[in-house]
């Protein structure tokens, strides 16, 4: 039996009528409606979902990342911190806004070691990016607190976020900026886009003029600040900005959050309770505080070297699932000594050990639980023949 974890659900059908007709009409341009396109109708619920201000709609995560820390006004080659467990896009998005990426050690949990962290956090530190990588919810509470005692912005990394709470509290607005993702593989699928909220009025006045409301465009977003026009014609313009049909498919998907969220969350804890009955295994349990909005599971592998843990690989895909260990899965973009992009790759031994046996799997939200148990039984099977064969 194999397993597709990587197929999307349908659009809802509610919406293709509409989608067509705008498909007819050509006016895919965010900016050729005077006012209430798509994509500002997709800000509005977004933030009010959110319980945020403002917010804005770009062409990815990344872009979104990029908009904030240029919206910060940070000094050229300033010092951001980030998690060294990460896709290696928010590391570029840094190098892009000509800022210096400063990576800290991740445990074996996929968090934060906040030993490290709070080594790191220098007077030369010009900002922190938290990023929530797969849904991993890192201690915000201090983070949070030993941001605002060194009066050091916040950015979240919130791509596989959305819909996790910590302490009660939306994942993407304890920090200055959240930032989410609209990628296929994502709670919402706009193919690709993002998004970004503040509550910083001169932050969304910077985002958006830079993202690419050239002229006076930017009296047609309804996240208008009073430090919109003091930056026109002062700031670059990156050309960022998403498309009505993109906010189109997203809107359309917004209703269906709670569902997602329910069921992945109950998949993954279904999954990783299986999961964590065989030594072989080990789901990291969440943070005291932290509910998360899961779409794939991580869990570590016990006991097992490289060639047992490449050969677990290799019985997962015979046996129809597709299991990635970051450190092993040659060139992986998520193992940090491959961003030979950095002027310096730093010694992280920590981060590292954990990456090398650190297991990956989609499970998207539409899965019922059936086949989760199916799933299961698969891992355990071919954790235990791989076992017995190493032996």
């Amino acid at each position: 039996m194999t397993f597709d974890l990587h197929t999307a659900e349908p659009i809802p059908e509610a919406i293709q009528a509409e989608i067509l007709d705008l498909l007819k009409s050509g006016d895919l341009f965010r900016y050729h409606a005077s006012q209430g396109s798509a994509v500002t109708l997709l800000e509005q619920e977004f933030a009010d979902m959110l319980g945020t201000r403002f917010a804005l709609a770009v062409s990815s995560c990344s872009a979104a990342l990029f908009l904030s820390l240029k919206a910060l006004d940070l000094p050229k080659d300033a010092r951001v911190l980030i998690p060294a467990f990460t896709f290696a896009a928010v590391p570029s998005s840094v190098v892009h806004a000509n800022c210096v990426p400063v990576l800290v050690e991740v445990g074996a949990n996929y968090r934060l070691d906040m030993d490290d962290f709070a080594a790191k956090l220098t007077d030369d530190i010009s900002a922190v990016l938290v990023s929530h990588m797969r849904g991993q919810t890192s201690d915000m509470d201090v983070i949070e607190r030993l941001c605002i005692e060194k009066n050091i912005p916040l950015i979240e990394d919130a791509a596989h976020s959305l819909g996790t709470t910590w302490n009660g509290k939306n994942i993407g607005t304890i920090g200055k900026v959240g930032c989410f993702s609209f990628q296929s593989y994502k709670l919402l699928n706009g193919g690709e886009g993002g998004i970004l909220i503040t509550d910083d009025e001169d932050v969304i006045a910077r985002a958006v003029i830079m993202s690419g409301a050239y002229e006076n465009n930017w009296q047609k977003h309804e996240s208008k600040s009073n430090d919109f026009g003091k930056h026109q014609n002062q700031l670059p313009l990156y050309n960022t900005r998403l498309s009505n049909l993109s906010a189109m498919v997203v809107r359309a998907q917004l209703a269906e959050i709670p569902r997602r969220v329910a069921d992945g969350l109950r998949n993954h804890d279904h999954l990783a309770e299986m999961l964590n009955t065989s030594p072989h295994f080990n789901v990291p349990a969440p943070l005291p505080g932290e509910k998360r909005a899961p779409d794939s599971i991580q869990f570590n592998l016990n006991g097992f070297d490289d060639d047992t843990a490449n050969a677990f690989v290799a019985e997962c895909k015979n046996i129809g699932l597709n299991v990635s260990i970051f450190g092993l899965h040659v060139e992986n973009a998520r193992a940090y000594w491959n961003w030979q992009f950095l002027n310096e790759i730093p010694d992280l031994p920590q981060t590292k050990a954990m990456l090398m046996r650190a297991c990956d799997l989609r499970l998207p939200a539409r899965l019922t639980v059936a086949e989760v148990q199916k799933i299961g039984e698969m891992l355990l099977q071919a954790v235990d023949n791989t076992s017995q064969k190493a032996a």
